[in-house]
């Protein structure tokens, strides 16, 4: 029983196999209808571009930060009445945080008991310069006396060396008491000043907003302490404009000379799938980065954010338009790089050039076939007719990688060019399905 079971197996597999080839013969002997892969000539407009990555940033950013050290005690409020926050709107004077202040209100009470010191010590000084001035006043008087008298019976030698040596030591505390006075009234100066110092910095216990904008980042929260030493640590990054961006792109070397301010810009964010923004170049920074011997320019790209959709630091795909045609014939490249076999040409294009013996030919193309890519380049596309395809000459224009500009007599739009063969179709090089079976076709009558 077993073996009548393997014998039926053996017979079906031999007959299918009987009929694949059957099959396959006859349709060669009959010919084989070849399947193309088509796509339409459309009209529309072609962009030759170079690609680049870039990040969205705010036109013009604030960076607060505090001159002082502190603990942050409170925040302000916004425009809204709300405390400050991430995407807070703040005019120009509005507090955005508090720092603990007690320290430098000490300090401001130190300063002002100096400066009232400072003035006392003034009233002091000008005080002893009269009492100075007086004795002066006195010591002159007698002075000019002893110089009537003279060294006399009724004037001793000693008595009037006695009265010049004070006329002369009144006339010098005179001196001093003048210079005491300016003293002390410096004194008052730098004492005003330290005052103005600690009340500046007790000012700055209160951060405000210098601009009008929107708060993108607080690097901040109550309770936490700022210490302010060489740089000042930043508290706050407030965008003055957010309905202008800016967009910074990396721009490889090779490609840096193609760029110019004022250039078209077209770019994408993966926040809005499907959506084109429009930028122009603003300026081409000078300062290249180098990374993994890769030298790349940042490119400065201005665009319109009136509608506020897009947001700071969103990575954009940016197209930088290099040349435009608007309403022109297009074709895929893969169209005009598509050749057919010799028996996939319509007879009437097929001409036969005979080889000198043991030379391999077939029948040759009497058309050129000449095709590249760039402006002003003759080429040809191949559109169907039934299991042929037939040839047209066309003129290439720009090309962006992927689709070309043409024209040519005949060429219209929606009309059906040949790109390739499909699946399962006898292709160039004649190879179907590799696991097909291949049986030599018939070339005449049989015997």
């Amino acid at each position: 029983m077993k073996h009548l079971i393997k014998k039926a197996i053996v017979v079906a597999i031999v007959l299918g196999i009987a009929g694949v080839a059957a099959a396959w013969y006859f349709q060669k002997e009959d010919g084989q209808t070849v399947l193309f892969r088509t796509a339409e000539v459309k009209r529309g407009d072609l962009i030759v571009s170079i690609s680049a990555t870039g990040t969205v940033e705010p036109e013009e950013v604030v960076d607060v930060g505090a001159q002082v050290a502190g603990q942050i005690v409170s925040f302000g409020e916004d425009a809204d009445g709300k405390t400050v926050d991430y995407g807070s709107v703040v005019k120009k004077g509005t507090v955005l945080a508090r720092i603990d202040d007690s320290l430098y209100t000490a300090d401001e009470a130190v300063a002002e008991a100096q400066v009232r010191s400072a003035d006392a010590g003034v009233e002091v000084a000008k005080a002893n310069l009269e009492e100075m001035k007086a004795k002066f006043r006195d010591a002159e008087r007698n002075w000019f006396r002893a110089q009537k008298l003279g060294p006399s019976e009724a004037l001793a030698q000693s008595s009037y060396d006695a009265y010049q040596s004070a006329y002369e030591t009144a006339q010098a505390n005179v001196t001093v008491g003048r210079a005491t006075v300016i003293q002390a009234q410096a004194a008052v100066a730098q004492a005003q000043a330290s005052l103005k110092r600690t009340q500046r910095n007790l000012g700055y216990c209160t951060i405000t907003s210098p601009v009008k904008g929107v708060i993108i980042d607080r690097r901040v929260n109550t309770g936490q302490t700022v210490v302010s030493s060489l740089n000042a640590p930043s508290l706050f990054l407030i965008a003055k404009d957010l309905r202008r961006m800016q967009v910074w792109v990396a721009v490889n070397e090779a490609d840096i000379g193609k760029i110019y301010p004022g250039q078209p810009v077209t770019f994408t964010v993966d926040a809005f799938p499907g959506e084109t923004f429009r930028g122009e170049v603003g300026k081409v920074r000078l300062n290249a980065s180098m990374t993994q011997n890769v030298v790349t320019y940042t490119v400065e790209v201005i665009t319109d954010n009136s509608s506020g959709r897009l947001l700071p630091y969103l990575t954009a795909n940016v197209q930088f338009e290099l040349n435009r045609r608007n309403g022109v014939l297009l074709v895929p490249n893969t169209a005009l790089k598509w050749m057919p076999s010799a028996d996939e040409i319509a007879p009437e294009f097929r001409q036969t050039s005979k080889k000198p013996s043991g030379e391999k030919g077939g029948p040759q193309l009497g058309v050129e076939t000449s095709r590249g890519q760039g402006k002003s380049t003759a080429g040809m596309v191949w559109f169907p007719d039934g299991q042929y395809a037939r040839p047209l000459q066309v003129q290439g224009g720009l090309t962006n990688g992927a689709t070309t500009e043409v024209e040519g007599k005949g060429l219209t739009e929606g009309m059906k060019v040949v790109t390739g063969l499909q699946a399962g179709t006898v292709g160039q090089a004649g190879v179907n399905n590799p696991f097909t079976p291949k049986f030599r076709a018939r070339s005449g009558k049989s015997k």
